[in-house]
């Protein structure tokens, strides 16, 4: 399965007192990671129509990532059902031509109908573009 990689600034405000990038603040690099991922997809999802909703997210912290860090967020899909799917990220920093593994994380995915308000079955068109 395609591994869709985005390169993450670190903002000064994404650092708390002790000079790490606080926990909250891996989320918000994972939903640039989704929407790098989806923006492979091009034109075939119409978000005012159909899309996914977030179900659930895990995160696993490994490492302390410092502003002075350079990270990126590997993203891939690992498991595709009927009416969801996940997606797994690794948060990676690079030292020295050394790359580590930061965070780890997970999140399901549910195709939704935004005009019926309810989950429906994945498009046929979005799962073979997952599978590629």
């Amino acid at each position: 399965m395609k591994t869709v990689t985005t390169p993450v600034q670190i903002r000064f405000a994404d650092v708390d007192k002790l000079g790490h990038v606080n926990n909250a603040i891996y989320l918000s690099y994972i939903e640039i990671a989704r929407m790098d991922f989806f923006k492979e997809l091009g034109g075939k999802i119409d978000w005012s129509k159909k899309g996914v909703i977030v179900g659930r997210i895990e995160i696993n912290y490994k490492i302390p990532v410092l502003i002075t860090d350079v990270i990126a967020v590997k993203t891939w899909c690992t498991r595709i059902g009927n009416k969801s799917f996940d997606l797994s990220y690794s948060i990676v920093k690079t030292n020295g031509g050394i790359e580590a593994e930061v965070v780890n994380a997970i999140s399901v995915l549910v195709c939704y109908d935004y005009e019926l308000k309810k989950s429906v079955e994945m498009p046929e068109e979005w799962r073979q573009w997952l599978i590629s």
